[in-house]
C-alpha cells in the first residue's frame, strides 16, 4: 500500500478572495470552514469543505509573497496538491527514492500547524505537490 493516504486540500491562487468566496460558497454550494490570515506566507486562506478533503483559496496581502508572484506568472488557477500521510519523514524518503526533488531538505509546520514539506513540480510532471503528516484521527477542523 502506498504512503499517500488521500488528498487533503488543493490549493488555488486567487486575487481576491471575497470574489472567489461567493463563487465557491453561493454558487457551488461548498461549506466555509474558515477564513484567516498567514502571516508567514503574507497570505488570506480560506479553507471550504469538500467532501473528505478541502479547497484552500490564497489571496496574497503583499506584493513579495510568492502567491502573488505565482499569479502575476500564470494567472489564477491550481497551486498545489496536498497529499495527507502518516509519516512525512518516511514519506519525504520515499518520494526521494523515486525521483521526486523536495523544495526544502527537512520539513517544517505549515499553515495549520502541521508538518509539511512541497516537491517541486519540475520532479513531478508539473504539479506541486506537498505533502502533510496527520497522524491523529481527532485533527479540529478535519476529518480524520
Amino acid at each position: 500500500m502506498g504512503f499517500l493516504k488521500e488528498v487533503d486540500h488543493i490549493g488555488i491562487a486567487v486575487q481576491s478572495l471575497d470574489a472567489s468566496l461567493r463563487l465557491y460558497t453561493d454558487g457551488l454550494g461548498l461549506a466555509l470552514d474558515g477564513v484567516r490570515e498567514v502571516p508567514r506566507y503574507r497570505i488570506r486562506i480560506a479553507m471550504l469543505r469538500c467532501g473528505e478533503s478541502y479547497l484552500e483559496l490564497m489571496e496574497p496581502l503583499s506584493p513579495e509573497a510568492e502567491v502573488a508572484r505565482f499569479l502575476e506568472r500564470r494567472g489564477e488557477g491550481l497551486h498545489h496538491i496536498c497529499y495527507r500521510v502518516e509519516d512525512i519523514r518516511e514519506a519525504l524518503r520515499a518520494c526521494e527514492a523515486i525521483g521526486l526533488t523536495p523544495i526544502t531538505r527537512e520539513p517544517y509546520l505549515g499553515a495549520a500547524g502541521l508538518p509539511v514539506v512541497f516537491l517541486h513540480p519540475k520532479s513531478a510532471h508539473g504539479v506541486l505537490v506537498e505533502l502533510v503528516e496527520k497522524k491523529a484521527p481527532d485533527l479540529p477542523g478535519r476529518p480524520a
